[in-house]
């Protein structure tokens, strides 16, 4: 095998290499770094909130401007960090851990991206075009109704969805046929990493759940725009149908946001245990099970709306018991924990804080499972500190485990150690002192979306401990961009397998070169790699066998920017029908609809594979 063929004819460079890249490495790449700016400007986001609630009868910010500030915070974290640095891990890695050379599909995968950024580039700017929404990340009706919501904020929350929720789908079809098709041989479905496996529930997860908010931000689009009253109660309509569908969509978002983070951790804790996974097919089936039963827990968010003591009995039992299968996960990292040889590394650091905060959000959410216990408790401060242990001591310590984990295979550079533990000690320390006395507030009946209070409620002293504890997690935070950089610009080179890890990701240089495996690998068990290396059975085929590309060459498409202009389209199409009242709306509306035809239609004709590729190879 030639050099030649191993690698694209067509080798863009620049600003422009990145703008046509279809390589899922560099696409993940993209994913990561946007999602870390949108989660810092989520922080900032939050820091506004918390010193106006620093102290009683603050006038930081005005009421409007701080309703604002918690429905973009919401928005910002769940659908433009937390989610697409799960598609970040997703995109980089899932072709290498299953011994593929790229995604089922990459000129859509690229598409995603853009589509991703186009989405979050237009929710962001509703903060300089007249306003940001102002109506909670979950949008209950009638407060985003026209007569209640005048302005363009809810147009540009419910278009920006949109759009988001395009890119979701078409990242979650392609990860979908990746894993099913391009598994390397011997790679069957129970031998798959379960990182792995947790990206194809959640895909699946994407596909059933978007098209659900999708219909409700449709009928919420056509309520403002068009003048329909699916939840204009003066006219027939149900604002309970709202709530009904953004549940049906928002509780399986929850495991979407989270079961990534419990296959980042069953990656991470068997490595630096120097153990396989305990109970492999039961950590695999408790996943299935928690995509499957997250469809049948939505209403324990409306137990105070009125449903019933027989519908409130059945979601209060089916939530006691979807905590079944996650209890089950964590014991299993516990046990593979137990009796292993522990490296206390930053990344382990990050795993074993996520169990630690994880659990403890899995118990508040176990008392939320009673409807009593739950009408306290609904809308106070108790349901925010929930939140924020599973999403913050759940998904984001996890990505922070993965970022440490998987840094040296996407740069070729180890992270610094001693700023990595000084991080993640800032971050949990700030994590507990921000969260936990919002347990206490909740209780004392402090309501979650107060824009301010009086100083004889007695809530002055834990919301003035929970902004000290955003200073100290703002901190750590900090350190870790430094750490990031530092370690970008003069970390320690690492070699391809720096953590003598299990799967096929580290059989590779780091980072990996275009084309991933000179080889498709051959697979003979859960640990791939780890079995290579101690038990010498060999990964490569002999030459011509089952998988061996080296007949044909290794064919990679060429770098396109029709995705790029796709996405394009939908953005400029999006800012026209938020601004559809006026002429000039629709005929940008129209402009970025014919952008998308006609980037689609060329798209298609494109070659599959390079047109230089001839039959020689």
């Amino acid at each position: 095998m030639t050099t030649s063929i191993l690698s694209r004819p067509i080798h863009p460079t620049g600003l422009w290499a990145w703008l046509t890249t279809i390589d899922h490495k560099r696409i993940g790449i993209l994913y990561g770094v946007t999602a870390f700016i949108m989660f810092l400007s989520g922080g900032i986001e939050a820091m506004y909130i918390r010193l106006q609630l620093a102290a009683p009868e603050q006038e930081l910010v005005s009421p409007e401007i701080y309703s604002q500030l918690f429905t973009m915070h919401g928005t910002t974290m769940i659908f433009l960090a937390i989610m697409p640095m799960g598609a970040a891990f997703f995109n980089y890695l899932i072709p290498l851990q299953i011994g593929a050379r790229d995604v089922a599909f990459p000129r859509l995968n690229a598409f995603s991206y853009w589509t991703f950024l186009g989405g979050a580039v237009m929710l962001k700017s509703s903060w300089f075009l007249g306003g940001a929404p102002n109506a909670g990340w979950f949008g209950y009706a009638p407060i985003t109704s026209s007569a209640y919501n005048p302005g363009h904020g809810i147009d540009f929350w419910i278009l920006s969805l949109q759009i988001l929720g395009i890119a979701s789908l078409a990242a979650a079809f392609n990860f979908i046929v990746t894993i099913i098709n391009l598994r390397a041989p011997g790679m069957s479905l129970m031998r798959m990493p379960i990182f792995t496996w947790m990206t194809f529930v959640t895909s699946i997860l994407l596909i059933l759940a978007f098209p659900v908010i999708t219909v409700a931000l449709i009928e919420v689009m056509f309520d403002r725009f068009f003048g329909t009253n699916f939840f204009n109660v003066g006219a027939g309509g149900q604002p309970l149908l709202w709530q009904h569908l953004f549940w049906v969509f928002g509780h399986p978002e929850v495991y979407i946001l989270i079961l990534p983070a419990l296959g980042i951790i069953a990656e991470v804790i068997p490595t630096f245990s120097k153990k396989p996974l305990f109970g492999y097919p039961v950590v695999v089936l408790s996943g299935v099970v928690i995509g499957f039963m997250g469809w049948m827990v939505w209403s324990h968010h409306m137990f105070t709306v009125g449903l019933g003591p027989v519908a409130n009995s059945v979601f209060a039992v089916t939530t006691m018991a979807i905590a079944v299968p996650t209890g089950v996960k964590i014991f299993n990292y516990i046990a593979t924990m137990w009796k292993g040889s522990i490296s206390l590394t930053t990344s382990m650091l990050y795993a074993i804080g996520f169990i630690f905060l994880f659990v403890i959000g899995g118990l508040s959410g176990v008392m939320h499972s009673s409807a009593a216990s739950d009408a306290q408790q609904q809308d106070t401060y108790f349901i925010v500190a929930h939140l924020h242990y599973v999403l913050f001591g759940g998904s984001i310590m996890a990505l922070g485990s993965g970022i440490y984990y998987w840094f040296p295979k996407m740069t070729g550079r180890l992270m610094d150690e001693k700023l990595g533990k000084l991080n993640f000690l800032l971050v949990f320390i700030g994590m507990n002192v921000t969260f936990f006395p919002m347990h206490f507030l909740g209780l004392d009946g402090m309501p979650r979306r107060i824009y301010t209070y009086d100083s004889d409620m007695g809530w002055n002293l834990w919301n003035a401990v929970s902004s000290v504890g955003y200073l100290i997690l703002a901190l750590g935070v900090l350190i870790l961009i430094v750490n990031i950089i530092w370690s970008v610009l003069s970390g320690e080179k690492a070699d391809g397998d720096p953590w003598d890890a299990r799967t096929l990701e580290w059989s590779m240089s780091s980072p990996p070169p275009e084309y991933n495996f000179e080889h498709i690998p051959i697979v003979h068990g859960i640990d791939p790699y780890w079995e290579q290396k101690r038990e010498g059975l060999s990964t490569v085929p002999i030459s011509g066998g089952s998988g061996d590309d080296d007949s044909h060459g290794i064919h990679l498409p060429q770098p396109s920017y029709w995705p790029l202009l796709a996405s394009l389209g939908l953005f400029v199409s999006g800012y026209g029908l938020v601004y559809l009242s006026s002429s000039i709306g629709l005929v940008v509306s129209i402009i970025g609809a014919a952008i998308t035809m006609v980037a689609v239609y060329a798209w298609s004709f494109e070659p599959v594979n390079d047109p230089d590729e001839g039959e020689g190879h």
